[in-house]
């Protein structure tokens, strides 16, 4: 005589909780799915369903306790019986095999969260810089105002589906194996609409363009993303609308260049206001300022005004700002002006009718009489 008990690998006073978690961790593991070509396996697979279908039913049990047999136990009966508790445990494994495929289908449809929804903002740098207001025109699918998202015209327009039933599922025979799968009829909802909605054609949403207000930070950049909770797609069954992610692009400025949380720019000085020292006016993110500069101000000296960049995202202070100065040669000459330049150069020891070449010849004319 087999020892069914042995076989599932519990005792005698095993429980039917122990006897059902024995048989579905044997079941799995000699499954002939996951061991394909293996006859010891499909041997095994059938010997653990033999013993299992003889413990699980409890008239079938206590003539097995008692005589050693249980009547009605031959193969053909043993595994064409498949109601009740056994019916349940495959449906739990084919949960475990599937990831749901076919155990989703035990239950009802539930009702769904919306898709989320992208959208791409650009903002110039000042709105970057001191956050914005912005209202945006999102389409999206709508739950149907009309049949509250339903489908159907009236209540009495919803049925019961004729081929589950109202389960939401059906139950199919393949073989010696009996599985649940969702209905296609009715999408595992359980109801049918027999009379649709005008507005949305039965299918409970509509589609629509909604306005968001969207409520840009200061010191964003590009790449951020806003989360808008509840402004993507509507659900499905009754379910939540999904989210509106907004990305972020900054324009570039004509005048400042951004990095990071810093600005550069670069302001022009006459000849004249670098060699002998100036006061200037600079622009800024917020408006204006004034920085000196000393006498004898070389081109692409760099200048710095603290706190004067872009406010830090989420925290505190700011970037700062640097300016670039670089000496604006005059294209044209007046006669006087070319008149006094050449004055000052002859002062100055400087022959302006030689050119860079010229005075590097000259220079090494003089190393070598050395």
């Amino acid at each position: 005589m087999k020892d069914y008990y042995h076989i599932l690998g519990v005792d005698r006073n095993a429980t039917d909780a122990e006897l059902k978690k024995a048989y579905r961790q044997l079941a799995l593991k000699y499954h002939p799915d996951r061991n394909p070509g293996d006859k010891a396996c499909e041997d095994k697979f059938k010997e653990i369903n033999e013993a299992y279908t003889c413990l699980s039913d409890p008239q079938k049990k206590a003539n097995y306790d008692n005589f050693g047999t249980a009547e009605g136990m031959g193969m053909g009966a043993g595994f064409g019986d498949f109601s009740s508790s056994f019916g349940d445990v495959f449906g739990d494994i084919f949960e475990d095999f599937f990831g749901g495929q076919f155990g989703g289908g035990r239950r009802r449809a539930r009702p769904q969260k919306g898709s989320d929804l992208r959208y791409d903002l650009e903002l110039d740098l000042k709105e970057a810089v001191f956050g914005a207001e912005k209202t945006i025109d999102i389409p999206r699918w709508e739950t149907c105002t009309a049949c509250r998202g339903t489908g159907a015209k009236e209540a009495k327009g919803i049925a019961t589906c004729h081929s589950c039933k109202g389960a939401g599922h059906v139950r199919l025979q393949q073989g010696f194996f009996s599985i649940s799968k969702t209905c296609g009829h009715c999408k595992g909802t359980g109801k049918v609409i027999t009379d649709p909605c005008k507005e949305c054609r039965g299918e409970g949403k509509t589609r629509k363009k909604k306005k968001v207000s969207i409520k840009v930070p200061p010191g964003v950049d590009t790449g951020v993303r806003l989360r808008v909770t509840g402004e993507g797609e509507a659900g499905s069954l009754g379910g939540p609308y999904g989210d509106l992610y907004v990305m972020l692009h900054v324009a570039d400025h004509p005048f400042f260049k951004r990095k990071g949380n810093d600005l550069m720019c670069e302001v022009p000085v006459s000849f004249t206001q670098a060699a002998l020292g100036t006061e200037i006016e600079v622009p800024t993110i917020d408006g204006k300022a004034f920085i000196k500069v000393p006498a004898g101000t070389p081109s692409g000296r760099v200048f710095h005004l603290k706190s004067k960049g872009v406010p830090k995202l989420g925290g505190y202070g700011k970037g700062d700002q640097f300016i670039t100065i670089f000496v604006d040669v005059p294209k044209k000459l007046t006669p006087r002006q070319r008149e006094l330049l050449e004055e000052f150069a002859e002062i100055s020891g400087e022959d302006a009718s030689k050119g860079f070449m010229d005075k590097v010849k000259d220079l090494f004319g003089k190393e070598q009489a050395k």
